[in-house]
């Protein structure tokens, strides 16, 4: 068994791991919610420490004070304080938060977690026993000074979602924009058959196609930005309802310039403090943009599965890069395991899109959601997938690609739509009948067009070159 020690709250005692940083109340949310083992993540955890830090910062700065002169904190604790909440947001607390995401609504578990470790960090860094009883630093009066879990949890929420966004998804998506970019570039004069509705289209060129998929990333990154955007109003001031009771009415201004600060966001206190309380509008209008994101990055990954497909039996007018044995029962066989992991992650962010849309109608009533560590661990999973996987798609996937410059050619000619350029010449209808015996006899139209002298060479050659077929005719 392990060595367990006594630690009390407002409800009495409770037994807690000996060496434990965290006390009464996250024991109890442990015990309280066997549910997942999905616990609160890391980000978010970090996101805790900087909002704390920010908080402790004002308080120091507003020299915020109750009447009896309970709260007053020396210049020691205070650094103590801040030191500690600084080593929560580095990380180096990780261990120290054990509750599961499928707990109280508001988050309260959590936020009384963090405070908990940071106030017993606080009193062992000044040389204090941090496991008596008495806590000179407190994790109510001292680290939860003038804040409630209904504005700091969401902020920290916010401030998790924003960071992940800024310094993960946003470069990932540039990342691949520009590679995807680069093969535009390097096959622009690569001549390949199009194709709408699964079916022979009108030639394009390789690069062309690579182009559209650069533009639809980089409208990814947009989006990825007007994500951000939606996450930069920080709750924190609102305490408890949205009316800031308890504390000062610099505070939330402060704490949210400290934040930006820190982080190089341009967080911001929220507009109006009862609408940043009860309602979390702004991550649904987040993760909408991330399910944009997702969107996006199936069709891309999908359409380039489809164009590596083969080597003999499929379009195979690129060649993907082996990344490892694609059958226990065929030799040989590799298949586009890039591809396949993509659009997984976009299938997970999709159906995650629905739980944060429910979350957010449902979960707020009058002052407060009530879904918020769902939401922040789903928000946070999708930034954190959709990252990954763009970066894991550029390194194995999109800069080890080959055009097939062959293969691309040889549907070129094959193809019944090359009879598009002959309607100014022909006219729709007898282009179409064109088209049709080319089917049926197996021929192509340039064959046809030869054997019933349809145009004259030169003007036969000139119609039927496949490269003036891939932009507007002068």
């Amino acid at each position: 068994m392990p060595k367990m020690r006594i630690e009390t709250d407002s409800m009495g005692k409770v037994e807690v791991p000996a060496e434990a940083y965290f006390g009464a109340q996250t024991q109890r949310a442990v015990e309280n919610f066997p549910i997942s083992g999905i616990c609160i993540p890391a980000p978010l955890i970090h996101a805790m420490g900087i909002v704390k830090y920010a908080c402790g910062v004002a308080n120091r700065d507003l020299r915020k004070l109750t009447e009896s002169g309970k709260n007053r904190l020396s210049d020691e604790q205070v650094s103590a304080l801040l030191a500690a909440c600084e080593e929560v947001a580095e990380g180096k607390f990780d261990s120290e938060f054990p509750i599961d995401v499928f707990q109280t609504g508001s988050g309260t578990s959590s936020n009384m977690n963090v405070n908990e470790v940071i106030s017993n960090r606080a009193i062992e860094i000044v040389g204090k026993d941090r496991f008596s009883e008495e806590k000179p630093i407190h994790p109510n009066d001292h680290v939860n000074m003038g804040q409630s879990t209904n504005d700091t949890f969401p902020t920290a929420i916010h401030v998790a979602v924003g960071r992940e966004v800024a310094n993960s998804l946003i470069p990932a998506l540039r990342s691949l924009t520009a590679a995807l970019a680069k093969k535009a570039e390097q096959w622009d004069e690569v001549i390949k058959i199009g194709r709408t509705h699964l079916m022979d289209a009108t030639p394009l060129r390789l690069g062309q196609e690579f182009g559209g998929f650069a533009r639809q990333i980089e409208l990814s990154v947009e989006r990825a930005e007007s994500a951000l955007n939606a996450v930069l109003e920080l709750p924190v001031g609102g305490t408890a309802v949205g009316s800031g009771i308890n504390t000062h009415p610099e505070f939330g201004a402060r704490v949210s310039e400290e934040i930006a600060s820190k982080t190089g966001i341009p967080f911001i206190e929220a507009v109006n403090h009862f609408e940043a309380n009860a309602q979390r509008d702004g991550l649904v209008e987040c993760h909408s943009n991330l399910k944009t994101i997702a969107t996006t990055l199936f069709n891309l990954a999908n359409n380039i599965r489809w164009l590596g497909s083969g080597p003999r039996c499929g379009f195979f007018e690129v060649s993907l890069p082996s990344r490892q044995p694609g059958s226990s029962i065929m030799p040989g066989k590799v298949n586009p395991v890039m591809s396949e992991s993509m659009m997984q992650v976009a299938a997970r962010v999709i159906g995650n899109d629905q739980t944060i849309t429910l979350s957010g109608a449902a979960g707020g009533q009058f002052q407060l959601n009530i879904m918020m560590p769902v939401m922040g661990q789903t928000t946070l999973e999708s930034v954190v997938l959709l990252a990954n996987s763009a970066n894991a798609f550029v390194e194995f996937c999109v800069s080890e690609m080959e055009a097939n410059i062959d293969q691309c050619g040889s549907f070129v000619e094959e193809s019944l739509s090359m009879v598009t350029s002959l309607n100014p010449h022909i006219g729709y209808m007898k282009a179409s009948a064109l088209a049709k015996e080319a089917f049926k006899t197996g021929k192509t139209i340039r064959e046809l067009c030869v054997e019933q002298q349809i145009l004259s060479d030169s003007a036969l050659q000139e119609a039927l070159d496949p490269f003036s077929m891939t932009k507007p005719q002068e």
